[in-house]
């Protein structure tokens, strides 16, 4: 289960640019001519330093400023019944807060002299001018907001502390679906691929898992009415932050050579931090349960990690590990490439990480003395 929540706006005092004097040189300045001057150089700083307001971090205000999700979001929404029409609507966080959560600590920022209005609007505003005043849709509402352009850069913030095992009458699919499936046709690509692919990566079909993106399957037990923990208006019993280092193992420009446009493609896409290039489908075939690979304990969502073990693919017993390089292991093989060319990618499972060093764990994860 996957939700996304939204805290507010991003929360560092502008600093406020010193006053600058004028200074007068008789037969060469003078104060009509210097104040050009004065207003480019105070402006720079003042302009760099207000594009920090344009993107919120749940870091600044969560991690850093030790706020609680209550201090911006009033769960749940006054219009949760507008937003979701009918038996589609719920008890829900359905839109951003209210300015009045936001201007306590940024006030400065919402009556700067910045044109057509203030940067720090473009958190929450679709055209960031007084006379329109629509909102983006709020993550929560899932596919109405990740068809918007506002989700082409949208990378989590969060990871949902799930307990699969607690909900051992959820059948795994009852959540998660083999997401365009190449089943029984022969094309095996979600577009067409040059003729020249050779071993360079292009998107396959069945490569991501379905996930739910909103709180309507959650809310269905975890409501007011059944008091059963964690309540909607306890967001962090639910979301974790991610660490400041998560990465994703993304290429943007390779998603836009491939002609990737599918939202919900892009969405798993730009949010995999383990191996960008796995397929799902291919494994689905090998009659590898999901428990092989995740490690869903109650012991571990504490700090939960959302990288797979390496040791998850194979060990020594087969696949992709084996005990020797002889006996066809994938990470066998390009480890020793590494050693042999420090410059050598690794493809087999990594985009971006591949062109890095090789990282101790898959080292480790090689039977000793082999």
């Amino acid at each position: 289960m996957a939700a996304f929540l939204v805290i507010g706006l991003a929360l560092c005092l502008m600093p406020t640019p010193s006053s600058a004097s004028f200074v007068f040189v008789f037969g060469a300045e003078t104060q009509k001519s210097a104040q050009p001057r004065r207003r480019a150089a105070a402006n720079r700083p003042q302009k760099k330093a207000a594009n920090r307001y344009a993107n919120f971090s749940h870091t600044t205000h969560v991690t850093k400023q030790k706020l609680t999700c209550d201090s911006c979001h009033k769960v749940p929404t006054s219009n949760w019944k507008d937003v979701r029409k009918g038996d589609d609507a719920f008890a829900d966080v359905v839109e951003f807060p209210e300015h009045s959560s936001c201007l306590s600590c940024h006030r400065q920022q919402f009556f700067a002299r910045e044109r057509p209005a203030p940067v720090i609007c473009s958190n929450c505003h679709v055209a960031v001018t007084p006379r329109d005043t629509a909102r983006w849709p709020f993550p929560s509402l899932g596919e109405p907001f990740f068809t918007t352009v506002r989700a082409q850069n949208f990378v989590l913030e969060f990871h949902v502390a799930f307990p699969h095992p607690k909900h051992t009458d959820i059948e795994c699919g009852d959540c998660h679906a083999t997401y365009q499936p190449q089943g029984k046709s022969d094309d095996e690509y979600v577009t067409k691929p040059p003729k020249t692919i050779g071993d360079a990566f292009w998107l396959k079909k069945g490569t991501f898992k379905t996930r739910p993106l909103t709180h309507a399957t959650c809310f269905t037990c975890h409501n007011q009415e059944s008091e059963l923990a964690p309540l909607p208006k306890n967001c962090d019993g639910c979301h974790k932050p991610l660490p400041e280092t998560r990465r994703p193992d993304f290429d943007q420009k390779l998603a836009e050579t491939i002609g990737v446009n599918d939202w919900w493609s892009l969405t798993a896409w730009r949010n995999r931090i383990s191996a960008g290039a796995f397929r799902h489908e291919l494994h689905e075939g090998l009659e590898v349960k999901c428990t092989q690979c995740h490690q869903a304990t109650i012991a571990n969502l504490a700090n939960a990690k959302l990288s797979v073990p390496v040791k998850s693919c194979g060990g020594a017993e087969g696949c992709h590990v084996t005990a020797t390089a002889d006996e066809g292991g994938a990470l066998n093989y390009e480890l020793e490439e590494k050693k042999k060319n420090p410059s050598f990618v690794c493809t087999k499972c990594h985009l971006q990480y591949g062109k890095e060093a090789v990282p101790a764990n898959h080292v480790n994860a090689l039977p000793k003395g082999k």
